[in-house]
């Protein structure tokens, strides 16, 4: 694969809320974007390379890949459950232009399922993240959960459906519709420690769900634009943390801010 993903996210009583596709064939499912794997990270432009729509059978240009390095770190527990691994993002000619140690921390209840990402980037050559709206910490939620078949984002501003959140700053949205008849849903919580918070969010009515912190000019509707971009010298590092978390209905935009708190409570800086 041209990145890492996990898939299938399941809701506590087993509802599947990513796409099959293009893992697996269902009949009836979409098909666009091939590059929406499960829950995935990537970035349309990093000096020049295409680490977001790069699978191996497009034909454009300059499409980078994310390998896995190493497995650090595999364990369980009665609480929680730990995958640490590193991977190297490198450019069309193999080289590796940026580490990545992604740590991620899986939670369990009766009621939802709950992954902390603790993502650490380290640039290898001096790094232009580009201004663009094509990233960054990804799901593609399954068809019947999206806005166009009934589903309803809702961010941290109280703000909901696609054209009131696609491109807005927010410190979390919530993206909820119904998986074979029942209530289910995804929300991404973004850590104000990270940069550039609060983020701005590339989430689309085809289901699409994605924090992008790093876009600006394709959000605000202008050509250029103050803010977008990021610059990593050789050697530098970022950290980002998010939250995701698979639900039925027992979280709605109503609880979701004590959610919220008690996140950063449970995360500290």
């Amino acid at each position: 694969y041209p990145k890492p993903f996990l898939w299938p996210l399941r809701s506590a009583t087993g509802l599947v809320v990513t796409r099959n596709f293009p893992m697996a064939t269902v009949p009836g499912e979409s098909h666009d974007h091939p590059h929406h794997r499960g829950l995935f990270i990537g970035y349309g432009e990093i000096n020049g390379v295409n680490f977001w729509e790069n699978e191996r059978t497009y034909k454009t240009e300059n499409r980078g890949t994310i390998v896995i390095r190493k497995l650090q770190d595999l364990k369980g527990g009665k609480k929680s459950g730990t995958l640490r691994a590193q991977f190297e993002w490198h450019d069309p000619g193999g080289a590796n232009v940026m580490d990545e140690n992604r740590t991620m921390t899986f939670y369990s209840d009766a009621d939802r399922r709950v992954i902390d990402f603790d993502i650490t980037f380290v640039a290898k050559i001096n790094l232009q993240w580009a201004d663009t709206k094509e990233g960054f910490f990804a799901i593609r939620l399954a068809d019947s959960i999206r806005e166009q078949n009934g589903g309803l984002m809702v961010n941290s501003e109280g703000a909901s459906g696609e054209k009131n959140v696609w491109g807005k700053q927010a410190s979390w949205v919530d993206y909820t519709g119904k998986v074979d008849g029942q209530p289910a849903g995804v929300a991404i919580l973004a850590h104000p420690s990270n940069p550039k918070y609060p983020p701005r969010w590339h989430a689309r009515a085809y289901g699409l769900f994605a924090v992008n912190p790093f876009g600006y000019k394709q959000f605000i509707g202008e050509k250029e634009g103050p803010g977008g971009g990021l610059q990593m010298a050789a050697g530098q590092s970022m950290r980002l943390r998010y939250r995701v978390i698979i639900h039925g209905s027992e979280i709605n935009s109503l609880n979701l801010p004590d959610i919220y708190q008690d996140y950063l409570k449970q995360v500290k800086k």
